[in-house]
């Protein structure tokens, strides 16, 4: 039987007084500080730098000082929503992103590349393109792909991770031709003769991961591609080494399978997991999680159980996400739900009966109709004030949504570099209301409390980037879309990507704010995010991040 080894401590048996010019508690009974003292992992006092050598005086303490001079100290950021295997698998991948391929041909060209330098018959596997971002204002196509190979499977992911292209050797391994049923919640996109265009989405990318592999059917897009285990754990630790780089302590995998749950046990059991997980099981496995107990949090201070996630519709980044009249930018696609909604609602009911959290993913409007139905539904049959049902991403809501979300005390767990990134996208794609795409100040003013968070690999773990861009919503173009209203003020920015990502995670009792009791989770930065101008917040330099009290990235 397997055991969560307790992450090596040994560090953490001297006490630590730290000092700073200002740390920026996040706790609203004490905001700012200038001292922390820290003992076994725990932060014991928060004040001065006199009250705190008081209390280890107190408690026959002798510290050792930590001074990080002019830099500011902030609580470490929670990442409540991202996918760090899928992160760290896609880090070995071809990154064909805008700053490396803006037309198909340079996409071609990067590929073929990298299929020189493989063995025979490995996979050819590169991510990061926008077809809006390209030249042509298209998808490659399976012929273009067949140009970087066609002995071996060649996969293109988009950057929304839902899907991309294939070349025609993958189909014809799968056995999939153009009479080939779509599958619920996906599809193989067919030009106008009916012939397979190489591009597929959402659940049809159940014929990538082989016979053996993972298989999620139609609760969501299936990025779970196996690797050797050991690749695996290295792909883990290169994720986790840019998220602690990043000042990121906490993670919520958002889409857990037996993937990756195998391989965070074996990091745990060889004590390599250098901060902290909870883990949100994919709802194909909503069944066995009931069956086996698993109805509550579980796990230890470092790898824990949080919640189901499920899918409604599909992403705006790949205009998967449903909208039933159509794309302004493409009139034919409408995207899909993943479930009917008498089916999700009964998921939902079932998740909620449990005792379990839910995150489910939802873009658009009639999406987070169904999610936000379904929720009401299931808490009439069974109140519950504290349930912290979940919407990922939130995209689209509109204001009479966001006030029943408010109602429900459904909580939107949003990714503002999803709008630095492609916000223009949203408006071309959709039109009214694309400008509204993460209306984080619209939550604020009705009373409901955002989580920001990254998407990991959708966006990189960059906290301070999110946290300006919520500030700004000034997009990587230098484009402000919508109104003034949409966006938050530092403050409440830097508060949802640390104290509301550990609400959203249900760790708040011992994470999220640097407050006495709670573990001694923080990171150094380079000037004050609540004092810069909110133009610069992206570029404060992350100097030191700390877990347990424990330097787990930078120098001293």
């Amino acid at each position: 039987m397997r055991k969560l080894a307790p992450f090596d401590r040994s560090e953490q048996s001297t006490p630590l007084l730290i000092l700073a010019r200002r740390i920026h508690t996040v706790d609203d009974d004490a905001p700012e500080a200038t001292a922390m003292l820290v003992h076994a992992g725990r932060i014991v006092a928060v004040g001065t730098a006199a009250q705190c050598r008081t209390e280890a005086g107190r408690r026959n303490l002798s510290p050792d000082t930590v001074d990080v001079g002019a830099s500011v100290i902030v609580p470490g950021f929670v990442d409540a929503h991202a996918h760090p295997l899928m992160y760290g698998q896609m880090m070995t991948w071809v990154d064909c992103g805008p700053e490396r391929a803006t037309t198909i041909p340079e996409i071609v060209a990067l590929l073929r590349s990298a299929a020189a330098d493989l063995p025979a018959g490995r996979p050819i596997r590169g991510y990061g393109y926008e077809h809006r971002n390209l030249v042509e204002g298209r998808h490659p196509t399976r012929f273009e792909l067949d140009q970087v190979a066609a002995d071996r499977e060649v996969y293109l992911m988009n950057a929304s991770g839902h899907g991309g292209v294939v070349n025609s050797f993958t189909f014809t391994a799968h056995g999939v031709d153009r009479d080939t049923p779509d599958p619920q919640g996906g599809r193989f996109f067919r030009d106008a003769d009916g012939e397979l265009t190489g591009e597929l989405s959402d659940a049809a990318c159940n014929i990538l991961t082989g016979v053996q592999g993972v298989k999620v059917g139609h609760h969501g897009p299936n990025f779970h591609l196996a690797d050797e285990p050991e690749e695996h754990l290295r792909q883990l630790d290169a994720a986790t080494g840019r998220f602690l780089a990043g000042g990121v302590t906490t993670i919520g995998d958002a889409q857990v399978s037996r993937r990756e749950f195998d391989m965070y046990l074996r990091l745990a059991e060889a004590g390599r997991l250098p901060l902290r997980v909870s883990m949100y099981l994919l709802s194909h496995l909503l069944d066995e999680a009931i069956e086996m107990g698993l109805v509550g949090q579980f796990g230890n201070s470092r790898l824990s159980f949080a919640g189901i996630k499920l899918y409604a519709d599909g992403t705006l980044g790949g205009w998967t996400a449903y909208f039933p009249d159509g794309y302004v930018g493409d009139p034919c696609r409408t995207g899909q739900l993943y479930h009917e909604p008498a089916e999700y609602a009964a998921l939902i009911r079932k998740a909620h009966l449990a005792g379990l959290q839910t995150a489910t993913h939802a873009q658009s409007p009639t999406a987070i109709e169904m999610v936000v139905s379904a929720i009401e539904s299931a808490l009439a049959d069974r109140p519950d004030d504290d349930a912290r049902h979940r919407i990922e991403h939130c995209g689209l809501p509109t204001p009479e949504q966001i006030s029943r979300m408010a109602a429900s005390g459904i909580r939107p767990v949003n990714q503002p570099q999803h709008y630095y990134n492609w916000g223009e996208g949203v408006e071309q794609a959709i039109g009214t209301p694309g400008e509204r795409f993460n209306p984080l100040g619209e939550f604020v003013a009705a009373g409901v409390a955002p989580t920001i968070s990254s998407d990991a690999p959708v966006a990189d773990p960059i906290p301070l980037e999110a946290i300006g861009t919520a500030v700004t919503r000034v997009t990587r173009r230098g484009h402000r879309l919508g109104a003034d209203t949409l966006r938050i003020d530092a403050r409440t920015a830097l508060r949802a990507h640390t104290y509301e990502g550990a609400v959203s995670l249900g760790r708040e009792d011992d994470l999220g704010s640097l407050t006495v009791g709670k573990y001694a989770d923080f990171v150094v930065l380079s000037e004050d995010p609540l004092a810069v101008p909110p133009e610069r917040i992206a570029e404060i330099e992350v100097q030191q991040t700390w877990v347990d009290g424990c330097r787990r990235y930078g120098v001293a």
